[in-house]
């Protein structure tokens, strides 16, 4: 599954810096002035799961593929983007085209880093994007409106439902309120899929903090945590700096001694990586054999035919059973034969919901 996180925020926040360590590969330019980032960059971005280690170590298969997710570094939108304001419309067109948002806040003061907006304010700042995010939303909702407006006139009863929900989305925006805040239906989060509304997207924060707050946190990163928390949505606290500079340590045991300088326990960037993976719904199953041990990205809730898809649509349409071990069970075994002569091995049919951490075999018939 191609799915894409975008990486938004004011310009000069970190938001590129922050790409290049997600990415480990320094091909996005940080630098100091406004609209340093012009084309988006993107990067495939492992997600880090101790699991496919260990099923690697149990198997010893002769390569291991972990899932993946895609980030995407957006230049900074700035006040007055929706209107066109600094290249606004092509860098909320790239917003458009994510999943999911990664909002970089600044949380720190440096009077050496350019900042247009004033005295650092992290929810300020945060308002500035969602006022700008919700206004395009706005002019989408209302060109809609218009053409919706025209079928139902022909008594067409698809438009005329189309038309309330177009209606509640205009008040919840006009209300200075996101899309993701307003509690729909799922029938109605159909009907206005197709406009891929920018403030629908899930989003999660990252409080840029300076070096000395990345374990605390400051009171910038406080107030961002507040309000966060008011919607419903998380804040990872970190500094993209040293992020970058770890990411750039190839070196197992450097890496390791990198952190424990910083008194870290893991990359802050695992945190992040891991949250993406999760605020998209999503979950990882996988096949091991000793030719392969590889992670596969599902939506929860799938069931085995679906699942099978990702891995090949014929595993779909030809779908008969499907082989499957919890993943604790492959582990404290050490084998797929010895879970099999432990009975720890299932037939699965089509209504089988995959679970996270399943370890499978598909048996198919095209």
């Amino acid at each position: 599954m191609a799915l894409k996180v975008g990486i938004v925020g004011l310009p000069n926040v970190g938001k590129s810096t922050l790409f290049n360590a997600v990415s480990q590969q320094a091909i996005a330019q940080a630098s100091n002035y406004r609209f340093c980032t012009i084309e988006p960059n993107i990067g495939q971005v492992e997600v880090p799961d101790t699991r496919i280690d260990k099923l690697a170590e149990l198997v010893q298969p002769e390569r291991v593929m972990p899932t993946t997710i895609e980030f995407v570094d957006i230049a900074g939108l700035v006040k007055g983007a929706s209107k066109g304001e600094g290249l606004g419309n092509k860098f909320l067109a790239n917003i458009r085209e994510v999943d999911a948002i990664t909002h970089v806040i600044r949380c720190f003061e440096d009077e050496n880093v350019l900042r247009e907006e004033g005295e650092i304010n992290p929810v300020g700042d945060k308002e500035i994007i969602d006022t700008e995010l919700q206004l395009k939303d706005l002019e989408s909702v209302e060109k809609r409106i218009e053409r919706a407006s025209k079928v139902a006139k022909n008594g067409d009863a698809q438009a005329k439902e189309l038309i309330e929900v177009l209606n509640k989305c205009k008040s919840h925006l006009e209300a200075g309120l996101s899309i993701r805040t307003l509690d729909l239906e799922d029938e109605e989060n159909e009907l206005i899929s197709d406009l891929f509304l920018l403030t629908q997207k899930p989003v999660i924060y990252v409080a840029n903090v300076d070096e000395a707050s990345m374990l605390s946190g400051n009171k910038f990163s406080e107030a961002l945590k507040t309000m966060a928390a008011e919607e419903g949505n998380e804040v990872i606290v970190m500094n993209n700096t040293i992020e970058a500079q770890i990411s750039e340590l190839e070196d197992a045991d450097d890496k390791q001694m990198f952190l424990e300088e910083y008194k870290l326990e893991e990359p802050g960037l695992n945190r992040l990586i891991r949250k993406a993976y999760s605020l998209l719904n999503l979950i990882t199953y996988f096949t091991a054999g000793v030719q392969e041990v590889r992670a596969w990205t599902i939506l929860r809730g799938w069931k085995a035919p679906k699942s099978a898809s990702v891995i090949h649509t014929d595993f779909e349409k030809g779908f008969i059973k499907a082989e499957v071990i919890a993943y604790d069970d492959f582990v404290e075994l050490g084998s797929e034969l010895a879970c099999k002569e432990a009975g720890k091995l299932r037939i699965e049919g089509k209504e089988y919901t995959v679970s996270d951490g399943d370890v499978m075999h598909f048996r198919f018939n095209v």
